[in-house]
């Protein structure tokens, strides 16, 4: 049930609400904890960062079911980066050792090649997501949102008795 909300609150953003730029960047953060390990010290400040900034969190919460679903499937991939800015790359030797040898950086968990290769990997996918939701949000209301309304799946889920009495109780509070 807090899935149907969510996409629901998605699809009205989309429609109107806030600006495409705050939808795209809350898209984006979002992948970025969808593609890292959540509760380690970068995924915390992601959340702070989103929970500071004005973009809009359930596009947040979208992305990071939608990136979360499909990480592991990348996990060898970002092993290999990872491993390569581990042990490889020479001149960051001495950054990892001051890093983990602070008081509060082991907490970041950049000793393990999946994390810091799966985190190095947002950062460098955020730009393309950011640029590629901001389009999609510009083109949806524009030109998608009427022919997404006509699609079957659309009209059978937003005039189902079940979604109406949810959205009745939910406005209630009791969900």
């Amino acid at each position: 049930m807090f899935w149907l909300n969510i996409i629901s609150n998605f699809f009205k953003v989309m429609r109107a609400g806030q600006t495409p730029t705050q939808i795209a960047a809350g898209f984006a953060l979002g992948a970025i904890i969808g593609l890292s390990p959540m509760f380690t010290l970068q995924g915390i400040a992601v959340w702070l960062i989103i929970l500071t900034l004005d973009v809009n969190l359930s596009a947040a919460t979208l992305a990071l079911a939608l990136f979360s679903a499909f990480a592991y499937i990348f996990d060898p991939l970002f092993h290999r980066l990872g491993y390569f800015l581990l042990v490889d790359v020479d001149s960051l030797k001495s950054l990892w050792t001051t890093l983990y040898n602070a008081p509060i950086a082991p907490l970041s968990r950049f000793n393990n090649t999946v994390v810091l290769g799966s985190f190095v990997g947002a950062i460098v996918l955020t730009v393309p997501v950011f640029v590629g939701m901001k389009r999609l949000v510009v083109a949806y209301r524009a030109h998608l949102h009427t022919r997404v309304e006509k699609w079957k799946l659309y009209q059978l889920i937003s005039k189902s008795s079940f979604y109406g009495w949810y959205q009745r109780v939910s406005k209630m509070g009791v969900i």
